[in-house]
């Protein structure tokens, strides 16, 4: 006789006890988490792992043409290497680094943060197409489908604030 719960199916184990399967879905959560969060210190201050301090967003740069000025010769191209350098361009994607970098660490929003970190992979891979070294798999795509992921499992209850009240009784903030 199948069990009905209205929890995520691999949210708990047996009376709410925590399954290996959960802490590995909240370590990986963490994880993809500080990659946003990181890229968004990065851009933001200049610290030299992939922005050089003189090209930092504080020091006058943009944190979106580096990439996207890069595009110009890529099937949509035309369409991204135009966006490069716009302002509400690079305030929409450090936004979008640091909700979706904040959200997943601390285990808060993880439903909205996986959609809003899966909507910036998928552009960011468009941006690329074709890729060089594969027909259309990619990083991108492989930490979409695990954004995905830790949505459906309810990842941010685990090592999260997912567990708090607020966020229980508020279905966006899961």
């Amino acid at each position: 006789m199948a069990a009905t719960s209205n929890r995520p199916v691999m949210e708990t184990g047996t009376a709410g006890a925590r399954r290996p399967v959960d802490y590995v879905w909240a370590v990986t959560r963490i994880a993809i988490g500080w990659v946003f969060l990181w890229a968004f210190l990065d851009k933001t201050f200049g610290w030299g792992f992939a922005t050089p301090a003189e090209r930092a967003w504080t020091a006058g740069g943009s944190p979106t043409t580096g990439f996207l000025k890069g595009t110009g010769e890529n099937a949509l191209g035309g369409f991204f290497s135009n966006l490069a350098g716009q302002g509400w361009v690079d305030w929409l994607f450090m936004a979008g680094l640091l909700g979706v970098g904040l959200a997943l660490v601390l285990g808060i929003g993880t439903r909205v943060a996986a959609g809003a970190g899966t909507a910036m992979l998928l552009l960011m891979w468009a941006a690329e197409l074709p890729l060089d070294t594969n027909p259309f798999m990619d990083d991108h795509i492989i930490y979409s489908l695990v954004l995905i992921g830790l949505a459906l499992a309810g990842a941010g209850s685990t090592l999260g604030l997912g567990n708090l009240p607020i966020v229980q009784r508020t279905p966006w903030l899961k």
